[in-house]
C-alpha cells in the first residue's frame, strides 16, 4: 500500500498508468465517494493524451474519449447491479483496443473480464491524502503491475 500526499500525486499516478497502461486492459477504481476515483481518472487521460475535460460520468454511466493514443470508457456503475452490464454492452468494450475504467466496478462483480487491474484508494485513519493498493486479477496485466508497483516503490510513500 503507498500513501498519495494530495491531489498532485493521485493524478501523477494516473498518469503514469495512462502512459504505459496498454490497450484492451481494464481498471476497476474501487473506494469511497470522494477518495478520488475520477480524479485518478483525469490523470490517466493526460497519460494517454486526451485534452478535453473529463468529468465523471455518475449520471451517464459511460463517457468516452477517443481523441488519445488510445480510446477511454469512463464508467461510473455505482447505481447498477450485477446483470445490468449486458444492456450497457461491456463485452464489446472489453474487446475493444480501449482502456477501460469502471468506477464501482464490483456492482457488476459477475460482469467484470477475468483480467482487470483493481486499484483500491481509501482515507488514511489519521492526516491528509490517500491509501493506494493493487489487486491483479488474472494474468495479463501482471507485468504492467510490476512494474507500476516499482514505480510506485520509487515515487511514493509505501506503507506497511
Amino acid at each position: 500500500m503507498w500513501h498519495l500526499q494530495n491531489e498532485v500525486q493521485l493524478q501523477q499516478v494516473g498518469e503514469y498508468i495512462g502512459r504505459y497502461i496498454s490497450p484492451q486492459s481494464t481498471l476497476v477504481l474501487t473506494g469511497e465517494l470522494g477518495t478520488g476515483k475520477t480524479t485518478m481518472t483525469k490523470g490517466i487521460a493526460k497519460g494517454l493524451g486526451i485534452e478535453r475535460v473529463i468529468k465523471s460520468p455518475t449520471y451517464t454511466i459511460i463517457r468516452e474519449y477517443t481523441e488519445g493514443r488510445m480510446p477511454l470508457y469512463h464508467m461510473d456503475v455505482y447505481r447498477l447491479e450485477d446483470g445490468d452490464g449486458e444492456e450497457l454492452g461491456l463485452e464489446e468494450y472489453y474487446e475493444d483496443q480501449g482502456l477501460v475504467i469502471m468506477e464501482w466496478g464490483h456492482n457488476l462483480e459477475g460482469e467484470l473480464p477475468s483480467d482487470y487491474l483493481d486499484i483500491q484508494l481509501a482515507y488514511p485513519e489519521v492526516g491528509e491524502g490517500r491509501y493506494l493498493s493493487l489487486t491483479v486479477h488474472g494474468s495479463k496485466l501482471c507485468s504492467f503491475t510490476e512494474t507500476f508497483q516499482q514505480w510506485l516503490d520509487e515515487e511514493m510513500t509505501r506503507v506497511n
